[in-house]
């Protein structure tokens, strides 16, 4: 591994989160599409990538930043979750599993953001 956020333990769990919000998004209607399923992928993917953007060749001030986007787009992730659930598309398994990685990937960001020296 060659680049700092691929050791990010954090990173790691929110690759999975991604895959996982894609997986679950298969079985979403078709009318959904263009609404709820590209929002929801947009935010998991965006947690990950955020972190990977921020975390490479940027000052601590600038990666708490991106850590700080990272962190609005896993929420956005549970916002999304809520709509689906509402709208009986995922049921209260689904739902609880996908929560759970988030608020996982909460408190790691929380963590890494206190961590660094600002």
């Amino acid at each position: 591994m060659s680049f700092k956020f691929e050791k990010l333990i954090v990173w790691q769990k929110a690759v999975d989160l991604s895959y996982n919000v894609h997986e679950l998004t298969r079985s979403f209607p078709k009318e959904e599409l263009f609404i709820l399923t590209a929002q929801i992928k947009r935010a998991a993917d965006s947690v990950s990538l955020n972190i990977a953007e921020g975390s490479t060749g940027q000052s601590n001030p600038e990666f708490n930043k991106f850590l700080g986007y990272a962190l609005r787009s896993n929420i956005e992730v549970v916002g999304c979750l809520y709509l689906a659930q509402r709208r009986e598309m995922i049921n209260h398994d689904r739902f609880t599993t996908i929560y759970a990685q988030c608020e996982e990937i909460l408190v790691m960001i929380n963590g890494l953001r206190n961590s660094l020296k600002l």
